[in-house]
């Protein structure tokens, strides 16, 4: 079998000064968070996605499609929690996918997706799985707790609470 063609074992692949394939991409995985998301460095984007990006994210009506879009996401939440800070509390890699468990916090300070800015806080937790392709992340599964989420933003009641009427 052409030596191109052969598949190693997860983590025996690509080294780089001596790390793991699992351990680059988990380093990716961990800069878009930390850099794109709770910095907003807009251009690590560029580093971070290849260029036919695809993100899948249940509470989004489309996908995130291509490098302009995964950047314009990442704007977005920015734009709607200025301060907000992403917390990788785990990551586990296996050949080219990374699962991430976050936590994210922030104040909505502006519109998300025709919610208007509420001036309240979150912090809610997520899952991502990213696979990982030539250095870059070629695509995301994304689930956060949105229900949560829209509980402390006080759009629908807490358990136990009635309804707010206006």
């Amino acid at each position: 079998m052409p030596e191109s063609l052969r598949r190693a074992p997860a983590g025996e692949v690509g080294l780089k000064e001596g790390a793991p394939v699992s351990e680059e991409n988990k380093a990716l995985v961990r800069r878009q968070e930390e850099e794109l998301f709770t910095q907003g460095n807009l251009d690590a984007a560029d580093e971070i996605y290849a260029p036919d990006y695809v993100g899948h994210d249940p509470s989004n009506p489309e996908e995130v499609r291509g490098l302009e879009a995964a950047k314009q996401a990442a704007a977005d939440y920015r734009q709607a929690f200025p301060d907000l800070r992403v917390t990788v509390e785990d990551l586990i890699a296996e050949g080219d996918r990374v699962a991430a468990r976050l936590r994210f916090r922030g104040t909505h300070l502006g519109e998300l997706d025709g919610i208007a800015p509420t001036g309240r806080q979150v912090d809610c937790t997520g899952i991502v799985i990213s696979r990982i392709e030539e250095g870059k992340i070629a695509e995301d599964w994304a689930s956060f707790d949105d229900f949560g989420m829209m509980q402390q933003l006080r759009l629908i009641p807490e358990s136990g609470q009635r309804p707010t009427t206006s």
